[in-house]
């Protein structure tokens, strides 16, 4: 079971751009879906965006489409999120997570993350 490390989160205003990065403390990516979640206070965790290891197919919650985009490096067995065009509604406690295979239900994922808080001033 890989174990899950976010980092990149920080302060942004609306419009600004951050790259989170999910690194694997242990195991590799390899067989797996990895994915991206956020919470803001006093709401459920929700899907942000996924990424399938071996194929690369990627998926995006319609709130991010055309802003966010996730992406894996192989050699380092990283997966990114860039986030560009922020707004105050993204702002939240980002999660990374892994699935063994491609989903967007937070259930279907066994490994999590801490999290890492980006926050979007307006």
């Amino acid at each position: 079971q890989v174990q899950l490390v976010e980092s990149g989160g920080g302060l942004v205003q609306a419009g600004g751009s951050l790259r989170l990065s999910c690194a694997s403390a242990g195991g590799t990516f390899t067989n797996y879906a990895v994915g991206w979640f956020r919470q803001a206070p006093g709401k459920e965790r929700e899907f942000v965006s996924v990424i399938s290891w071996s194929a690369g197919t990627a998926r995006y919650a319609d709130s991010v489409t055309g802003r966010f985009t996730i992406s894996k490096d192989n050699a380092k067995n990283m997966v990114y999120l860039q986030m560009n065009s922020l707004k105050p509604e993204d702002t939240a406690v980002y999660y990374c997570a892994a699935s063994p295979f491609l989903s967007t239900t937070p259930t279907h994922f066994r490994s999590w993350g801490e999290g890492t808080q980006v926050t979007v001033s307006s």
